[in-house]
C-alpha cells in the first residue's frame, strides 16, 4: 500500500481527474483575484466550476482511500493497530503540508497587521468548521477538515462492526459506507427542517456546504465507487461509457434546471440542503469508470502527472498565500485590463513556483520518509 508517486505506478485517468479539479479551482480563484465584485454570468460560471473542482477532489479522495480500506479488509488487516497505521500513513501525507501552510498564514496575519481570528486554536485540531461556519481565515482549509474526519470515521465504524462480526468482509465496508451516507443525509434533513430560511448575513455555502457534519458523505460516495470498482470490476469496465453518459447527463440536467429556473438556496432550500450536493457527487462518481480505465498518453502523461503531484501544494498555497498577498500590495480593482492580465500571469507563476518548491523540498521528502518506514512498524 505504498504511495503512488511514479509515472509507472499512477493511474493516468485519475491523475487527469485531479489535474482538472485543481485547474478548475485555480480558474475560479483567478476571477476572485481580478473581478471580486463582478456579477457577470461568465465570471459566476467560472467560479461555480471552482466549487465543482472541490467536489471532484472529495469523490476522488473517497475513491482512493476507499480502495485502500478495501485492501485492508481483503488482507485481513483490520485490527486497531493496523487501522492506527492507516491513520499514521494518512497523517504523514496530509498534516505536514497543512500545518506548515497554517503557520505561514498566521505569520502573514502579523506581517499585514490583520485581525487574528477568534478561536484560532481550532485550526490546529481541524475544528474550525466542524459544526458551524468557519472564520474568514485560511478559507481553503474547510475541505481538508472534511477529508480528515471522513478518514477517521470509516475505520472507527469498521472496528465497531468487527465487534459484532468476527471477520470483516466487503459487505461490512458497504454497510459502513451506506451508514455514513444515510446519517449525514438525515442530518441535512434536520438542518433543513430547523432552518427554513437562511438569514441574510449568512450564506448557504458557509453554513452547510463547507461544514464537516453536513458534507462527510461526499467522500463516501467515492467509497461506493471503490466498492464497485474493486468487487465488480468487469461491469465497472464494460459499462464505463454508459455510466459516463448518465453521469454527464445528470450533471447537465441538474444545473440547466438551476440556471434556467434561477433556483437558489434562499427560495429552494430543501433541494439545495438535502439533494443537490449528493446528486453532484453521484454525477461525478459516474464518470470514474472511464477515468479509472484511461490509459496513459505519451505526450500528456508527464505534464498531467506533475500537476497531479503538485495539486495538494497548489490547493494550499494559491489562495491565502499567493492571491491574498497580491491583493495586499496591488489594488487590482483600479488597474487597467492589461495590468490585470499581467497580475493574472503573476498569480499563476507564483502559485506553480511555490507549489513546486513546497512539493520538492518538503512534501515529497516526507512521502519518501513515510514509504521508507519498515512495514513491521505499520502493520
Amino acid at each position: 500500500m505504498k504511495s503512488i508517486t511514479t509515472y509507472k505506478q499512477r493511474v493516468f485517468g485519475l491523475d487527469v481527474v485531479r489535474a482538472i479539479a485543481i485547474l478548475l479551482i485555480l480558474c475560479s480563484h483567478s476571477t476572485i483575484l481580478l473581478f471580486p465584485e463582478s456579477s457577470s454570468t461568465i465570471v459566476k460560471t467560472i467560479q461555480f466550476f471552482g466549487t465543482i473542482g472541490v467536489d471532484i477532489f472529495f469523490v476522488l479522495s473517497g475513491f482512493l482511500i476507499g480502495t485502500i480500506l478495501i485492501r485492508h479488509i481483503q488482507n485481513q488487516q483490520t485490527s486497531l493497530k493496523q487501522f492506527i497505521s492507516f491513520w499514521i500513513r494518512r497523517w504523514l501525507r496530509t498534516l505536514p503540508n497543512y500545518y506548515l501552510v497554517l503557520i505561514v498564514n498566521i505569520g502573514l496575519l502579523y506581517v499585514f497587521n490583520s485581525e487574528i481570528p477568534k478561536q484560532l486554536y481550532k485550526f490546529f485540531f481541524f475544528l474550525q468548521n466542524f459544526s458551524s461556519q468557519q472564520p474568514d481565515f485560511f478559507t481553503e482549509s474547510w475541505s481538508l477538515t472534511i477529508e480528515e474526519f471522513a478518514y477517521i470515521i470509516g475505520p472507527v465504524i469498521l472496528l465497531a462492526l468487527g465487534l459484532f462480526f468476527k471477520k470483516l468482509n466487503k459487505w461490512s465496508f458497504l454497510i459502513m459506507t451506506c451508514l455514513v451516507i444515510v446519517c449525514i443525509t438525515i442530518h441535512r434533513f434536520i438542518f433543513d427542517v430547523h432552518l427554513t430560511k437562511i438569514p441574510e448575513h449568512l450564506s448557504w455555502s458557509k453554513i452547510l456546504r463547507k461544514v464537516v457534519i453536513y458534507r462527510i458523505d461526499s467522500i463516501y460516495y467515492g467509497f461506493l465507487g471503490a466498492f464497485f470498482a474493486f468487487y465488480f470490476t468487469k461491469s465497472w469496465k464494460q459499462l464505463k461509457w454508459l455510466s459516463f453518459g448518465f453521469g454527464a447527463f445528470l450533471f447537465v440536467i441538474i444545473h440547466l434546471n438551476i440556471f434556467s429556473n434561477q433556483l437558489n438556496p434562499d427560495h429552494f432550500s430543501t433541494f439545495f440542503n438535502i439533494y443537490y450536493l449528493p446528486l453532484v457527487s453521484i454525477s461525478i462518481l459516474l464518470t470514474f469508470p472511464v477515468f479509472s480505465n484511461w490509459k496513459k498518453h505519451v505526450l500528456l502523461t508527464p505534464l498531467i502527472t506533475k500537476i497531479s503531484l503538485w495539486s495538494y501544494s497548489i490547493y494550499l498555497i494559491n489562495y491565502s498565500i499567493v492571491l491574498l498577498t497580491i491583493r495586499q500590495f496591488i489594488d487590482v480593482d483600479q488597474v487597467s485590463l492589461i495590468a490585470k492580465f499581467s497580475i493574472l500571469v503573476l498569480y499563476w507563476i507564483l502559485t506553480f513556483a511555490f507549489s513546486y518548491l513546497l512539493f520538492t523540498f518538503f512534501e515529497y521528502p516526507l512521502i519518501k520518509f513515510r514509504n521508507s518506514i519498515n512495514n513491521k512498524y505499520l502493520y
